[in-house]
């Protein structure tokens, strides 16, 4: 195994990342400022790198730090997970670390089945655009979006998408929009990160070329569809995310579900040997079922 610092030192230095002061990171951990600085330094002479930036104005990290950052405290946040399910006799905890719009739109109106399906099941669910790093034990189960090249990983698609123009009801009596060319004269609202794109949809639809400006960029599907139920322009987004959005009446698709892009974006994906683990297990189980009722 790697050599490994020694875990006050891990600590400290995180402490003070976070906190951007030693003084503040010393009241944290009940040390003195100097004990933390001296932690620090060691770390730094065992590394043979620079952590921080010291100056007049405080302390800031190196390009070192903010990269060696991105991974401890993983580490550290995934040790203190399984030691407080361990101090709180928890057996059966489960990580699932999902995209955000995923995890707001489409799955935590869902957790309520899943939590009366499997009661003994610990779920923890976190949410951001990067992948968790199952080599700091971040996560069991990843819900990913985007096109599967994730080696030495099992990879289980989800669900077939329709990609569709979608307004609010308001929106579209309004512009009297009927014809997939009649969006060429309305705002457009864009998702950046989103795997099917404008230009995508007019190619597959029309003889028209997209537009190359938007009214609105987002860089996440729930902030589009908000925009779009708020009458703010059109947003091209999953009918499946969208379910919620449209059961309630904020939006509706522009045009019928033929004149969709269809594909399959959103994958679970894990470590081999996770899926050994009954929670694991359940949850996929589960999951599956749930994607085949209303994906």
């Amino acid at each position: 195994m790697a050599s490994i610092p020694p875990f006050v030192n891990l600590q400290a230095f995180e402490a003070v990342a976070r906190r951007r002061s030693f003084a503040l990171a010393a009241a944290e951990l009940h040390l003195t400022a100097s004990a933390i600085s001296h932690q620090v330094a060691r770390l730094e002479a065992h590394l043979g790198v620079r952590l921080f930036e010291r100056s007049a104005h405080g302390v800031r990290l190196s390009a070192a730090g903010e990269q060696y950052l991105t991974r401890v405290s993983g580490a550290l946040q995934a040790i203190g997970a399984a030691s407080d399910d361990l101090r709180q006799g928890v057996r059966n905890s489960l990580y699932v670390h999902s995209t955000p719009s995923f995890a707001s739109l489409w799955l935590l109106p869902r957790l309520a089945a899943f939590a009366q399906a499997y009661p003994d099941i610990s779920l923890n669910l976190s949410a951001a655009h990067t992948h968790s790093d199952f080599r700091l034990g971040q996560a069991d189960i990843d819900i990913r979006y985007g096109v599967p090249h994730w080696p030495d990983l099992v990879i289980e698609p989800l669900f077939e998408e329709k990609i569709v123009p979608l307004a609010s009801p308001a929106f579209i009596r309004q512009h009297r929009l009927k014809r997939p060319e009649q969006l060429l004269d309305v705002p457009l609202i864009q998702s950046n990160v989103s795997v099917v794109q404008w230009s995508d949809w007019f190619k597959a639809h029309t003889n028209q070329r997209a537009p190359e400006r938007f009214v609105l960029r987002f860089d996440r599907a729930m902030m589009s569809l908000d925009a779009a139920a708020l009458g703010l322009g059109v947003a091209l987004e999953s009918s499946t995310i969208a379910g919620r959005h449209m059961a309630e009446g904020k939006v509706k698709p522009i045009l019928s579900l033929d004149k969709a892009v269809r594909i399959k974006a959103h994958f679970v994906v894990y470590p081999a040997r996770h899926g050994k683990r009954a929670p694991v297990e359940a949850f996929l189980s589960w999951l599956h079922g749930e994607a085949a009722k209303n994906g």
